[in-house]
């Protein structure tokens, strides 16, 4: 392929690229293209309508022969993100809700600097027709969107990712000024991690009546996982948190802990113990 030098090393790594609901295995191809094109080699896939593995990908990818091999294949997009610390959300369209936005070089360099940190990182790209969901960028802890033309902000999938695979090699250029993770090195909590935490604290508030009335649920927890996605918390602090819920879950102000036999409550391998002391 004419640009292509096999005798120079091959970069690869950089954060995930996740497509969710991909439907034409040419248009996979091209997304490879475009990210070994810019040194990204990590492509997830969420229910691709035609299967994998899929020969026009092969194709299409222009012997971009090491994304596609390395393709991984997920039933929903919680599992393809669980062990991801950070995930961007691109999206074109205005967005009710509580995250940061950011343009793609700016979302690039923050990347860099917490991949550098040690965090695991991921961008989601939505389905070609339509993009993400609401609950699909609930899940994403910022989002991206590209400075295009507002009367024709189209872009097509390979395009999106292209542009955000640019931005990345060009943020590994030069020096960032920005050292936003510098200090103490924790480690930092995972997609899994906070869905646990998000589950079980849609569990007790649901046991409590908070969701009213009942059709607004899926907008309210939407807003909470928005809301929970902001902090970026450690293990620790979601560990915590955890045991925050469980013990309001054992215990009530009609009987407090110490006042005789706890709350009966379903036992919960992944919640971290009852903060403050071992469990009674």
């Amino acid at each position: 392929m004419a640009g292509t030098d096999r005798q120079r090393p091959l970069i690869t790594g950089g954060p995930a690229v996740i497509l969710v609901e991909p439907q034409l295995g040419e248009n996979i191809g091209m997304v490879a293209r475009a990210m070994a094109n810019f040194g990204l080699s990590e492509l997830r896939l969420v229910q691709p309508r035609d299967g994998w593995p899929n020969p026009k990908a092969r194709a299409a990818a222009s012997k971009a022969d090491h994304v596609i091999d390395g393709t991984a294949v997920f039933d929903t997009l919680e599992a393809a993100i669980a062990d991801l610390n950070f995930v961007f959300a691109t999206t074109a369209r205005a967005r009710d809700g509580f995250k940061p936005v950011r343009g793609p070089q700016s979302a690039a360099q923050s990347l860099r600097a917490r991949m550098e940190s040690g965090q695991q990182c991921g961008v989601l790209f939505g389905r070609e027709r339509w993009g993400l969901s609401n609950e699909e960028i609930s899940l994403a802890d910022e989002i991206v969107t590209y400075p295009v033309n507002p009367a024709f902000a189209s872009l097509n999938i390979a395009q999106a990712v292209l542009l955000m695979s640019y931005e990345w090699m060009q943020s590994g250029l030069a020096p960032s000024s920005e050292t936003p993770f510098s200090g103490p090195r924790v480690q930092p909590a995972t997609k899994s991690d906070l869905q646990g935490f998000s589950d079980q604290l849609e569990e007790a508030l649901q046991a409590r009546g908070y969701f009213r009335p009942p059709a607004k649920k899926p907008k309210m927890v939407d807003g909470l996982r928005a809301v929970l996605s902001r902090p970026g918390f450690s293990k620790t602090e979601i560990q915590l948190l955890r045991g925050v819920i469980r013990s309001l879950d054992r215990f009530s102000r009609k009987s407090p802990r110490g006042s005789g036999p706890p709350d009966p409550v379903e036992d919960d391998e992944q919640s971290a113990p009852v903060a403050g002391g071992s469990e009674p």
